[in-house]
């Protein structure tokens, strides 16, 4: 059986954007499977008594050069928040699941993160949710009517459930077996995880 890690985020977590740059490389020295798990953060926060960075004003200012710092280490494009911040991610996450039945989720979601974290763009926004599905082969129309079936809901749901029911409190997390990790600067003990699995 192939090792797998489990990667939970939400689309509006730029912290999540900055771990799924660096997944690739850590799945191809590992030959780990990779599982794309989108949650809804805001929920995750709200079942574990979390709260957004952003919210508190010294931690958000800290956040922007933390997050300058990060993308400079990993050679990234400039970031850039969405004007909206916090950006409502609901329908992104749900896109993301019906991308995941399209078998296109990864390419969707290093497009959705770049388009909100490099190009500044609203991803609540129904005409960037319509591109960012037409970037990855999916017919706009068919794929945004989809996010609103009861199934993806579920599955959204059921994802944010199983996370915090595993201990996640934030994004980006992830799982080695019932081996929990959080932060895009964990990665490297989520490789060492995989490689003694």
């Amino acid at each position: 059986m192939a090792k797998t890690l489990e990667f939970f985020f939400d689309y509006a977590s730029p912290y999540s954007y900055l771990a799924s740059e660096q997944l690739a490389a850590v799945v191809k020295r590992t030959g780990a499977e990779l599982r794309w798990r989108p949650f809804l953060l805001g929920a995750v926060f709200k079942a574990t008594g979390n709260v957004p960075p952003i919210t508190n004003p010294s931690k958000g200012m800290y956040l922007a050069k933390d997050l300058e710092d990060w993308t400079h280490y990993l050679g990234l494009p400039s970031f850039r928040l969405p004007d909206t911040f916090p950006v409502d991610s609901l329908k992104a996450n749900r896109l993301g699941l019906v991308a995941a039945e399209h078998g296109s989720i990864a390419p969707f979601s290093h497009a959705a993160f770049r388009a909100s974290f490099v190009e500044g763009k609203d991803v609540s926004d129904p005409q960037v949710l319509a591109e960012l599905a037409r970037s990855v082969g999916m017919e706009p129309e068919k794929a945004l009517a989809r996010i609103d079936n009861q199934e993806i809901k579920d599955a959204l749901r059921r994802n944010t459930d199983e996370a915090v029911a595993q201990g996640a409190f934030g994004a980006p997390t992830f799982f080695v077996g019932e081996r929990m990790f959080f932060g895009n600067d964990r990665l490297m003990f989520v490789e060492r995880a995989l490689s003694e699995a």
